[in-house]
C-alpha cells in the first residue's frame, strides 16, 4: 500500500516537473516581449533594456527557468539593487509585468471564490447523481427510471451560461429569494456567502449531476450482472447487503475517476461560471490574464491547475485502494 502510494506521489510530481517546462517555454517563446509589456506607452529602447535586464528576461530561456524554480521552493527577488526591488518568498510563481503584484498574492486573492464554487457544488452534484442513479438502476424500467433518465438527459444538453442566465433571472430578478451572486468571505459573513454561492452550486450541480446519474445507472445494472451477484443472492444474502456493499461499491469506482477530474478541473477555474455569476476566482483571473497577455500569471495559473488536477488524482487514487481491494496489492 505504502509503495503504491508513493508511485502515484512521485509519478505527480513528475508530470507537474513536464507541465512546468512545457508551459514556462511555450509563454516564453512567443512573439510577445514581456518587456514590452511591462514598459507601458511612454517606453524608449533604454528603457526596456532595462526593464529587461532587471526581469532577468536577457537571459538564456534555460537560467530564467532554472530560477523561476528556484523561486517556488526558495523565493525570488525583483529588480534586486534598485528602489523598487520586491522580494517575492516560496512558493514564488513570478511577478506580473503589467499590474506590477507577485503572482502568488493574485492568486491567494481568487482561490478562495474558486475553492467555494468547486467544493459546494461538487457535494450537491455527487449527492443528486448518486441518489437518482441507485433510484434508476433499483427501479429501472418504472416511471421513476424515466423521470430520472429524463433529468439526466436535460441536464447534459443544457450549458452553464444558459441555466446560469434563467436561475438568476428566476430566482434574483423576478422571485428576490437570493442575493446577486458575488462572493463573500465565509469567515466574514457566512449567511451573505452562501446566499451568494447557491445560484453557482445549483447550476453546477444541476448540470454535472446528470453524468453522475447516468453513470451511477449503467454501473449498478452492469454490476448486477455479473456471475458474483448471483452467487451471493445464490447464498442467502439479504438484498440490501448485495445492492449497497457490493453492487453499489463495484460500480463506484469509475465514477471516482471522473470525479477526481471534474472537481481537479474545476479547482483550477471555473471559467464560464464565475464569468456569468461575476465571481472573481481563478478562471476568470486566468482569461483577463490571456486577453492581457500577462505571461507570468498566466503560468502560474496553469501550474495551480496542474497541481490541483494531481492532488485530485492521487486521492482518488487512494479511494481505489478502499474500494477496491486488488489495488491495495498492486
Amino acid at each position: 500500500m505504502l509503495s503504491y502510494l508513493v508511485r502515484r506521489i512521485v509519478g505527480g510530481i513528475t508530470v507537474l516537473a513536464f507541465v512546468s517546462i512545457f508551459v514556462f517555454g511555450l509563454f516564453f517563446v512567443i512573439p510577445a516581449d514581456p518587456a514590452r509589456l511591462a514598459c507601458g506607452k511612454s517606453c524608449t529602447p533604454e528603457l526596456m533594456a532595462e526593464i529587461r535586464h532587471g526581469l532577468e528576461l536577457d537571459q538564456p530561456l534555460q537560467v530564467q527557468y532554472f530560477r523561476f524554480v528556484k523561486g517556488i521552493f526558495f523565493g525570488r527577488t525583483y529588480l534586486p539593487g534598485t528602489e523598487a526591488a520586491l522580494h517575492c518568498t516560496a512558493p514564488c510563481l513570478g511577478y506580473s509585468y503589467q499590474t506590477d503584484e507577485l503572482v502568488t498574492n493574485l492568486l491567494k486573492d481568487r482561490v478562495p471564490a474558486t475553492l467555494s464554487i468547486a467544493i459546494g457544488a461538487s457535494i450537491l452534484w455527487v449527492l443528486i447523481g448518486l441518489s437518482s442513479g441507485i433510484l434508476s438502476a433499483l427501479r429501472r424500467g418504472t416511471w421513476i427510471d424515466k423521470f430520472s433518465q429524463g433529468f439526466a438527459l436535460a441536464g447534459a444538453s443544457l450549458q452553464i451560461y444558459f441555466v446560469g442566465l434563467v436561475l438568476q433571472f428566476i430566482f434574483v430578478d423576478k422571485l428576490a429569494w437570493f442575493h446577486a451572486p458575488g462572493y463573500v468571505s465565509p469567515f466574514e459573513d457566512p449567511k451573505e456567502w452562501a446566499l451568494e454561492m447557491i445560484l453557482p452550486w445549483l447550476t453546477l450541480g444541476f448540470l454535472l449531476s446528470a453524468i453522475y446519474a447516468r453513470l451511477t445507472r449503467a454501473g449498478m445494472i452492469e454490476v448486477m450482472s455479473e456471475d458474483y451477484i448471483r452467487t451471493a443472492r445464490a447464498k442467502g444474502l439479504s438484498n440490501r447487503t448485495i445492492k449497497f456493499k457490493h453492487v453499489l461499491r463495484a460500480a463506484l469506482t469509475p465514477i471516482v475517476t471522473v470525479f477526481g477530474l471534474d472537481l481537479g478541473g474545476l479547482l483550477g477555474g471555473a471559467v464560464i461560471t464565475e464569468y456569468v455569476f461575476n465571481i472573481p476566482g481563478l478562471g476568470k483571473l486566468a482569461t483577463e490574464a490571456v486577453t492581457n497577455v500577462d505571461l507570468p500569471i498566466i503560468v502560474g495559473t496553469v501550474l495551480l491547475a496542474a497541481v490541483f488536477i494531481v492532488v485530485a488524482n492521487i486521492l482518488v487514487d487512494l479511494l481505489y485502494m478502499v474500494l477496491d481491494p486488488k489495488v491495495r496489492l498492486s
